[in-house]
């Protein structure tokens, strides 16, 4: 077909492509999505939405169980069919209508096919029949195309076909018996999903569950999934892998034998830049791409990365806070304005240095964001640990029977300001984003007092957090 011209165009129509070219819009620009699977992206279809709608109804019947009156109420188990079919109709049964309408109504052109930039702000796009189209970029071509699942290279594990986190979250029935690799947040959940859903599940992890937060969250989720009935293989490694005709037979560093039904490669991610024509510009295909705080990949006026594929933070919403600055900061750059390109500015991404707030929506919940105790010390800050029990919190108390979790806040000593918080226990996700403020504002200490939290609720967390500090406890 004839060249097009765009003002932006952007290789991935996930929820970061769609902010970027979303913000060129509304800055006056035109913008072009180019996308070969879903509109909508890995958040939609394979990880953020559907992995949460297999998870909550287990949650929500836990929960129930945990308060009296309630408990009596909830019998029977979940009803698998019926969660199913929920997780179904959030990913509306894999079809993007809706989010394509949503695109060509915020005036973004969609582009059907595989896009590789082919040249300095040139992106050839082709479409499942084979054709090819030439796309000019007038200002900003912007790789958004993310990461796809790592699987571990185990003797026998790419030829048993084993479920990454598409299959597991995508999955029309429920396996009997399901062996998870590896220990970070895709693994806990799926165990903790399929836990609830009835499989047999067991968890082979080297190093331990959910390393990077602090120790006692991973500790304490460990606790929440053997209560599940969760096997953990802690400090065990896969060493062999086989399919045969009573399953997926995995063969442990300790000299076990797991055998499953099915067996999930949970181990890390791997970036989307194989095949999107890296070489054409002089850069290495398969690579992270290394960007400036204003997602620039270095050495280039034109290219930009934003979300998983600059491995600066991999988070959905952390790719479409990136996006908006990315997106604002092509904006001010094509009509020729200053940029606010200083720490905290509106076209740089900031937060992504010390400030990521994540959940994994596992039982016990954990909600961080932050530094943790050893990377604020490794940082070279002067760093004091405050710990509470969230079940002396009298909210907590009224929320579940026998509440029982962890909250930790870091403190910066020198400035007196946090700098990272922690919170292991039932529902904490809703406790985060005060943290966040409180970090990302850099709120002194003193100030902090005058935030009264409502009682009875379990923010009073923050209270006792803030007296365990002034008693120097």
């Amino acid at each position: 077909m004839a060249d097009a011209e765009y003002d932006v165009i952007v290789l991935g129509a996930g929820p970061v492509g769609e902010n970027v070219a979303d913000r060129a819009v509304q800055g006056g620009l035109s913008a072009a999505l180019v996308e070969s699977e879903l509109v909508g992206g890995e958040c939609s279809y394979w990880a953020c939405m559907p992995s949460k709608a297999l998870l909550r109804s287990g949650q929500a019947v836990r929960e129930a169980h945990r308060v009296a009156g309630a408990a009596e109420a909830v019998t029977g188990r979940i009803d698998v069919e019926a969660v199913l079919a929920r997780r179904n109709s959030f990913t509306h049964d894999w079809k993007d209508d809706s989010q394509v309408a949503w695109a060509e109504h915020a005036g973004i052109t969609v582009v059907r096919g595989h896009g590789r930039i082919s040249g300095p702000k040139r992106v050839t796009a082709t479409a499942p029949d084979g054709a090819e189209r030439s796309l000019t970029a007038r200002q900003a071509v912007v790789v958004a195309v993310g990461t796809e699942a790592a699987v571990p290279d185990v003797d026998g594990l790419r030829a048993s076909r084993p479920w990454t986190s598409r299959e597991a979250t995508g999955s029309q029935s429920v396996p009997g018996r399901l062996a998870v690799i590896g220990g970070g947040v895709v693994a806990v959940e799926m165990a903790t999903a399929y836990a609830d859903l009835g499989s047999k599940v067991t968890v082979i992890a080297r190093s331990g569950l959910l390393r990077g937060l602090e120790p006692f969250a991973g500790e304490l989720v460990g606790e929440g999934l053997r209560g599940l009935g969760v096997e953990l293989m802690l400090g065990a490694a896969p060493t062999r892998v086989a399919r045969t005709g009573a399953g997926v037979e995995i063969q442990t560093s300790e000299g076990i034998t797991v055998v499953a039904d099915e067996v999930l490669a949970a181990t890390g991610r791997s970036p989307r830049t194989a095949d999107i024509g890296l070489d054409s510009v002089g850069l290495v295909p398969g690579s992270w791409l290394t960007v400036d705080d204003t997602l620039r990949v270095e050495g280039f006026d034109w290219l930009y990365a934003v979300g998983d594929v600059n491995h600066r933070a991999l988070l959905t919403h952390q790719g479409k806070y990136q996006a908006r600055a990315a997106g604002d900061a092509i904006v001010a750059r094509a009509a020729g304005a200053a940029l606010a390109d200083g720490a905290w500015g509106a076209h740089v991404a900031t937060a992504d240095h010390a400030a990521v707030p994540q959940v994994v929506f596992s039982d016990p919940e954990v909600a961080a964001v932050g530094l943790t105790e050893s990377a604020a010390r490794d940082a070279g800050m002067t760093a004091r640990v405050v710990d509470y029990d969230l079940g002396g919190v009298a909210g907590a108390a009224l929320f579940a029977d026998g509440y029982a979790g962890r909250a930790r806040m870091v403190v910066d000593e020198d400035r007196r300001v946090i700098v990272g918080a922690t919170f292991v226990g039932s529902a904490v996700a809703e406790l985060l984003h005060a943290a966040t403020t409180a970090v990302v504002g850099e709120v002194p200490i003193e100030r902090l007092w005058h935030a009264v939290p409502a009682y009875p609720t379990v923010s009073e967390v923050w209270l006792r957090l803030l007296e365990a500090y002034r008693s120097g406890a």
